[in-house]
């Protein structure tokens, strides 16, 4: 009897349940949610700001942690980091996506006028 097979299982079940509780109540990956949305794709770029608070925590608990505190700040500097990479992402992936949107609708509005415009010609 092999284990590989239900330890991989248990491995993949345990990572999904975990990818979604985070999905669903990160505070980062909550405001990151709403800007990949339409509405929220104007904030992208002044979300890029929020990197500073974390980049600034990240160095306060590294230079800690040189002077010698607890070893465990370490997480946290790599969650900071982690994060502050989120946002800086966030920017130019939103001023894609906005550009892209805005295509979409304009391409959209140019539809629906054309087809508007056949049908009062063929109205006629």
């Amino acid at each position: 009897m092999t284990i590989g097979p239900i330890m991989i299982r248990l491995i993949l079940t345990v990572s999904s349940f975990i990818y979604a509780v985070l999905q669903r109540y990160a505070p980062t990956n909550i405001v990151l949610g709403r800007i990949r949305r339409r509405r929220g794709l104007k904030w992208g770029v002044p979300a890029m700001l929020l990197a500073a608070p974390y980049i600034v925590l990240a160095y306060w608990c590294s230079s800690g942690v040189g002077d010698g505190a607890p070893g465990w700040l370490n997480l946290v500097i790599l969650l900071c980091l982690w994060n502050a990479l989120k946002y800086v992402v966030i920017g130019p992936i939103s001023v894609a996506l906005l550009i892209r949107a805005r295509h979409d609708e304009a391409v959209a509005r140019r539809e629906q006028a054309r087809h508007e415009h056949h049908g009062e010609l063929v109205g006629t």
